[in-house]
């Protein structure tokens, strides 16, 4: 039998561990301190509410559970192997949280102010940086229209990074209706926008090249593909200039709104700019759109968008909505790559006892543990060794029982 876990997916190791949780908790902690409520749900989802998403290309990456017993065996026997699957496993927390909203929104308050923190999967080619189990952690904020949601989900997602130690980040913003505008405006008819935008999304991997060959490919009009590319390769791409493509100037003016608050908020933290280039890949995204790219590790840590068009696929009505999401695994990478440690919990001791006195090193722990997180261990016959191991595993101290209250300290 195979030792190793899954392509895609990974074992941590208690010190890995450790600070995983650390994370977890003080973003939870942030998000609570700021008036957002945790809710869960399950990982798995009806499979036609993933295939009608419109999570982009995430829709090719969802894992199927086949259906079992005679359902199987019947949509075999009829040559019906699009139906071999009734469920799916959830690639994101936005779709699973618009469908807990629908069915529970008598019993929330509104606007609901909402937490995920939970494990997705997606059916990634395994390689650096793409896995295909990974945790999400989310705030959303649901039933209102106000851009000040926009607002709050930035500072509360920008006051959860500086309190982990990501402190050199810019916010990037955007709004889809001013992409559609520089779409249209080029050329491209309204139905081809969201296949424009799923390409655009690509510039940073393929650059503005690479954006254009695959826009030829997709056989859109030569003529709307250069005036785009002609429009999205000015350096100096603004919200005035952008301006001039939307007619409906609310979309402007609300980026414009947005990004001056923000600014007010930052005490000079971070910074927040538009990005005309911004896309984010899924398709449900209606209006503004932000990610937060780390200017140390070069990558987004974080990402999000207003959605008001998918509650209503359940209930029928519009809802707004709009939420933002942690990368949690890039920043638990980059903090281990930093060699960060769990520094909020208490230091970890290990308490050694001869094999006759349990009970007494019972407890001794429980004193010791008013201060310490205390791990019980039977005598070893090599000392030094299991000192060199408990070192290793990043253990503060070491006290044995019977010989006094000095403890040794590694390190």
């Amino acid at each position: 039998m195979k030792i190793t876990s899954v392509k895609g997916t990974l074992d941590y190791l208690p010190k890995e561990t450790a600070l995983r949780d650390y994370l977890q908790n003080t973003i939870l902690d942030t998000y609570r301190s700021c008036g957002f409520e945790r809710i869960t749900t399950p990982i798995l989802e009806d499979i036609e509410n993933l295939d009608k998403s419109e999570g982009g290309e995430n829709l090719n990456l969802i894992f199927k559970v086949m259906k079992r017993g005679e359902k199987f065996t019947e949509a075999i026997a009829n040559g019906k192997f699009n139906e071999l699957s009734d469920i799916g496993l959830r690639y994101d927390l936005t779709l699973p949280l618009s469908r807990y909203y629908a069915c529970n929104k008598d019993k929330l308050s509104t606007p609901f102010k909402v937490i995920q923190v939970d494990r997705v999967f997606r059916a990634e080619r395994p390689q650096k940086g793409r896995l295909r189990e990974f945790v999400q952690c989310d705030i959303d904020i649901l039933g209102s229209e106000s851009i000040n949601c926009e607002i709050e989900l930035i500072d509360t997602t920008a006051k959860a990074l500086l309190r982990v130690g990501i402190d050199n980040f810019k916010v990037k913003i955007n709004d889809r209706r001013i992409l559609r505008g520089i779409i249209t405006g080029a050329g491209f008819e309204e139905s081809e926008c969201d296949s424009v935008c799923i390409t655009f999304d690509k510039l940073d991997k393929v650059g503005i090249e690479g954006v254009k060959a695959e826009l030829e490919e997709k056989g859109f009009k030569q003529e709307a593909i250069d005036k785009f590319i002609e429009f999205v390769s000015v350096k100096e791409f603004n919200l005035e200039n952008a301006s001039k493509f939307v007619e409906d100037k609310e979309a402007v003016n609300n980026l414009a709104t947005i990004i001056s608050t923000v600014k007010s908020l930052t005490n000079g933290k971070y910074d927040i700019v538009y990005d005309p280039s911004l896309v984010r890949g899924q398709g449900y995204y209606t209006g503004t759109v932000f990610e937060v790219e780390s200017l140390d590790f070069h990558g987004a840590i974080a990402g999000g968008g207003r959605y008001d068009n998918l509650i209503g696929k359940f209930l029928g009505q519009k809802v707004p909505a709009v939420g933002f999401s942690i990368g949690f695994e890039r920043i638990a990478g980059i903090l281990l790559e930093k060699g960060a440690s769990n520094q909020a919990s208490p230091k970890r001791i290990a308490l050694i006892y001869n094999q006759n006195e349990v009970l007494e090193a019972i407890k001794k722990a429980d004193e010791l543990r008013k201060e310490y997180y205390v791990t019980l261990f039977e005598m070893p016959k090599k000392l030094g060794k299991f000192y060199g191991k408990l070192e290793e595993q990043n253990y503060y101290g070491c006290l044995i029982l019977g010989e006094g209250n000095e403890m040794k300290i590694f390190g």
